[in-house]
């Protein structure tokens, strides 16, 4: 009997235990370099009624879900705006959201 080897679990970004960056300044998740049509993707009621960035409950984008520091998705991850995209773990907007909330840098 050979053993076959057993799949690899993708590693869990450490982003999905976190979400502050998009819980910690209602103006972070704004619009920039997008083409219009990839905007255009964005379900209306997450776009921010001045057009420049994604809806936000207090500091908090609507396209976040979870809890905070437990476990976050974005709703429209492969939509999300280029500063999304940019912000990484550890870089330095990611340590500014990660301190807002008490949370360790990485």
């Amino acid at each position: 009997m050979t053993s076959a080897a057993l799949p690899t679990v993708p590693e869990i970004s450490p982003c999905q235990s976190c979400g502050a960056c998009c819980a910690y300044d209602k103006n972070w998740p704004r619009f920039s370099l997008e083409a219009e049509e990839d905007l255009a993707l964005i379900p209306p009621a997450l776009v921010a009624e001045d057009q420049s960035g994604m809806r936000c409950d207090g500091n908090r984008c609507l396209a976040l879900s979870g809890e905070v520091g437990k476990h976050v998705g974005c709703t429209i991850y492969g939509l999300r705006p280029d500063v999304c995209r940019a912000c990484q773990p550890g870089d330095p907007e990611c340590n500014t959201a990660r301190a807002f909330y008490g949370f360790s840098a990485i």
